[in-house]
């Protein structure tokens, strides 16, 4: 089984890297060969993958008493490849946090402080992931500590810069695993409390006082943008200053569209997974057909990224349910209630999204840019042409720090919403 994932990481991080080199020009960080030593849940690292009954990650039941972003264990565990480890301490944390029907829940993640950082001064970024994939192996923790981390490149960069950054897994990552999938009222406060829990981890050394960024692309985009809508009500105490979000899936259902038959569908089926572990009620299992019920169980087991990406090429709804649930009213319900916009951040905000963009549909992202405008938003808005999904992820670094920098140093944003909302 180790040999198994070890293939599988390999093939993930092999992939993805070779769009880092050809796309981005970030050879110098990009790490390409994902080192396999992981800590184990009672003690130092050891080699060979986390096992997948790894004990650090199963919530205890009753959750303990305390406030979101109380940390409920922590443990060291590595930076990433051995560059990022020379250039940051890192912790595996569980956090109190709230799911999408604000009950109290219990999330992990990883926080990075700079080995060369004043802790007492540095900012802390919210940092929401990408897609990961359904299956307990594909936590971005354990990829972190494993070496494998597709987005390690954006990640070295913030620590260089003397940035402290808090990445949740999200919810649902452990031996039975249960994600929610792109369900922004569970990523939203997954994203905030990492920061809570990043300042009031002893270890780090982080103030409550920070300034802090939510940054995300993909589903870290959607992520960014729900804490920053959820953050005046939910985590006021936080000094937040700027909010970036790339390639943000903002509607569901309208994303769905775009990957119905597509040959990244894989996506779609992970979202309705999120979304019936999210809500009980809406019985996913009630929906699915034989295929189906094979299929979730499978991804659950054993899919992470690449495997959404390359193993369900031109499949529909229709092979997998015997109705599509996003026609139904209880799962339409859920899907409005998971769409982005309707409530300003009154934060300065950068978006941005490719016009080509595969797999997050394009015009369901400038609907939010047009909402937020209209709500008055001060926003930055950045389309980029032609490029693929995966390509943005590095493209945009560069804006994003840039974006990131300026808000640390309290220069003022530009805004380039138009002046007309409807434009």
């Amino acid at each position: 089984m180790h040999c198994v994932w070890r293939m599988r990481r390999v093939r993930l991080v092999a992939a993805l890297a070779a769009v880092v080199a050809l796309t981005a020009g970030t050879a110098g960080t990009a790490e390409a060969a994902p080192d396999h030593a992981t800590a184990t849940a009672s003690g130092p690292a050891q080699s060979g993958l986390a096992p997948s009954d790894d004990a650090f990650y199963t919530p205890p039941d009753p959750l303990p008493s305390g406030a979101p972003g109380d940390v409920i264990r922590s443990r060291p565990s590595k930076a990433g490849p051995p560059a990022a480890r020379r250039l940051a301490d890192a912790w595996q944390v569980m956090y109190l946090s709230t799911d999408a029907l604000g009950r109290p829940d219990a999330v992990t993640g990883t926080i990075l402080v700079p080995k060369n950082a004043d802790r007492a001064k540095a900012p802390i970024i919210g940092w929401g992931p990408g897609t990961s994939g359904p299956a307990f192996q594909c936590a971005p923790s354990r990829f972190i500590d494993e070496g494998a981390f597709y987005e390690q490149s954006a990640l070295n960069e913030m620590l260089q810069a003397g940035y402290a950054v808090a990445v949740p897994d999200y919810e649902g990552y452990h031996a039975d695993p249960k994600t929610t999938y792109v369900v922004g009222k569970s990523m939203g406060p997954a994203l905030m409390d990492a920061v809570r829990a990043a300042q009031r981890l002893p270890d780090a050394g982080l103030s409550k006082d920070a300034k802090v960024v939510f940054r995300g692309y993909s589903q870290g985009g959607g992520a960014a943008m729900w804490a920053g809508q959820l953050q005046p009500a939910y985590a006021p105490e936080l000094n937040l200053v700027g909010v970036v979000g790339g390639g943000v899936p903002a509607n569901l259902a309208l994303v769905a569209l775009g990957l119905e038959g597509k040959k990244p569908f894989g996506f779609l089926l992970d979202a309705l997974i999120g979304l019936g572990n999210a809500y009980p009620e809406l019985n996913l299992d009630s929906y699915l057909n034989d295929a189906g019920k094979a299929a979730v169980a499978g991804m659950q087991q054993h899919d992470c990224t690449l495997e959404l990406l390359l193993d369900y090429p031109g499949k529909k709804v229709a092979d997998y349910f015997t109705t599509n649930p996003l026609g139904t009213k209880p799962w339409a319900d859920r899907v409005t209630e998971n769409r982005l916009g309707g409530t300003p951040i009154k934060v300065p905000v950068l978006q941005y999204h490719s016009d080509a963009d595969e797999i997050v549909a394009f015009n369901q992202a400038n609907t939010l840019r047009q909402q937020y405008c209209t709500e008055g938003v001060p926003l930055t808005w950045k389309v980029w042409n032609g490029l693929s999904h995966i390509t943005l992820v590095y493209r945009g670094n560069a804006d994003a720090m840039a974006f990131i920098a300026d808000r640390l140093a309290g220069k003022p944003a530009a805004s380039n919403c138009p002046t007309t909302p409807s434009s």
